[in-house]
């Protein structure tokens, strides 16, 4: 019998629920669209990290891991990991065409899925690359409509030609430049003086440059799909960037807290609407599905400035997925998945859209070992609830799959990354944490409670240091 086509919310959580098609999101961990699988009957994980310890039903975790396997990027990992044996099975053993997702992939990934029988629920590895460039990202935006804070393009080899094209677009002297491909703040770098581009010059040296006039802002994202209906566009979400409690990276991405108070009615509809004309700038590149805008929100006006496009899932998917799934019927993943799949859709994207925009206040931190040591792990703490008493001391409640049964704000779901037997490094992500209420104040500082939850995490893991 041929599928009907699908006009609303019910049709199309019936169709997840009944379809007999597998899919797959093979990643290094789930944690980027966990608990999609309570919304997809045939839904399964692939990771690289064994973040519940075999008790996520869902979850395959290959068995013929290499111990000794060095990896020098998460696309590694992810064809790592169809290429193994256990992951053949898992496909082989669940029947009819097969698609898979991930949060990096590359062009092996696309030639591994096919020989593997799977179709990719993503965006071909060519197009990925070129959207994500920060150069081309700004030239798309500026067709579009969509505006980036004052900037130049450009190449500079010395200081003297950095000053030059400041000089000639009237950026002044207090600099932000990106180069064009990079997450997390690794290619962003702050330059206010000769000294700093000494600091940095060989990461930009030799590259297309996005020089952009600094703007004191507070940091926003939010992610969008875009399909054949049009684009759906998820709530905003506040940036938890830079703190050295968990971060290394100056700038770097750390976590979202999400709140209707956050920001402005005003300048949350003009992020809506400016990630909706990306969109559809985007569906005209050949590009659809889900993708994550970063936006900068001028704290001396209105202002809103596009920041930076991830044409990918993304470090928000999790928390996007939470509100949306929760609170509005539908995670906006599925919309992305329907996009890929062999069946007709007929869907009110601004009624879906409206609906996404009441929720709940959440927050998620992601760790990352900040200190200056090194060792094999001998003890982690388990991914599940915990629960923090009134002086700060954490205690485990039970295990758990997801975050939707955290009651209050002295709970936390956390879902480990690094665990027993496994060596940790500065600068390696080795945990995610996702709360009720928010971890950042308004001056853009992380709350008393965030920094309990921090160390009394840290005070769960021991290990043999290097230097033992």
């Amino acid at each position: 019998m041929a599928q009907k086509k699908l006009t609303c919310l019910s049709d199309i959580y019936t169709f997840f629920q009944e379809s007999e098609t597998p899919i797959y999101f093979i990643s290094t961990t789930a944690f980027n669209v966990l608990g999609l699988d309570q919304w997809i009957r045939n839904f399964k994980y692939v990771t690289y990290f064994d973040s519940f310890d075999g008790y996520h039903p869902r979850v395959l975790n290959p068995k013929d891991l290499a111990d000794d396997r060095v990896f020098n990027s998460k696309e590694e990992i992810v064809n790592w990991l169809l290429n193994q044996r256990s992951t053949h099975d898992l496909i082989q053993a669940g029947g009819s065409k097969g698609f898979m997702f991930s949060l990096m992939f590359d062009g092996e990934t696309e030639r591994l899925a096919n020989e593997a029988g799977l179709i990719m629920a993503m965006p071909l590895d060519g197009l990925r690359t070129r959207l994500d460039s920060k150069v081309v990202t700004t030239r798309l935006g500026n067709e579009a409509g969509v505006r980036s804070a004052p900037n130049a393009l450009g190449r500079a080899s010395t200081w003297a030609e950095l000053q030059a094209i400041c000089d000639d677009n009237d950026l002044g002297d207090n600099l932000v430049v990106q180069t064009p491909h990079g997450d997390s703040g690794k290619t962003t770098f702050f330059i206010k003086s000769e000294a700093d581009w000494d600091r940095y010059r060989n990461q930009m040296v030799g590259q297309d440059l996005k020089v952009m006039k600094y703007i004191p802002h507070i940091p926003y994202a939010l992610e969008a799909v875009t399909t054949r209906c049009g684009t759906m566009v998820g709530p905003v979400l506040a940036d938890i960037t830079g703190y050295e409690e968990i971060t290394i990276h100056k700038g770097g991405w750390a976590g979202n807290d999400i709140s209707r108070h956050l920001v402005s009615e005003a300048q949350a509809l003009t992020m809506r609407e400016m990630a909706r004309a990306l969109g559809e700038r985007l569906y005209q590149e050949g590009y659809k599905g889900t993708f994550c805008v970063d936006f900068l929100a001028c704290t001396e006006s209105d202002e809103v400035y596009l920041g930076e496009l991830n044409p990918r899932v993304s470090g928000i998917s999790a928390l996007t997925n939470l509100v949306t799934s929760k609170y509005a019927g539908a995670p906006l993943m599925l919309f992305h998945l329907l996009e890929f799949m062999d069946v007709e859709f007929d869907i009110d994207v601004d009624a879906i859209s409206e609906r996404w925009q009441e929720f709940d206040t959440w927050s998620q931190l992601i760790f990352k070992q900040v200190e200056e040591k090194s060792g094999l792990i001998t003890k982690a703490p388990l991914s599940g609830i915990w629960r923090m008493r009134p002086d700060g001391a954490i205690r485990f409640v039970r295990r758990g799959i997801d975050w939707h049964s955290v009651a209050n704000e002295n709970e936390a779901f956390y879902m480990r990354i690094y665990g027993d037997g496994e060596y940790m490094y500065r600068g390696a992500d080795i945990g995610i944490l996702i709360t009720r209420g928010r971890m950042q104040t308004d001056d853009r500082r992380l709350t008393e409670r965030a920094k309990r939850w921090v160390k009394a995490l840290e005070n769960e893991f021991e290990l043999v240091s290097d230097e033992a």
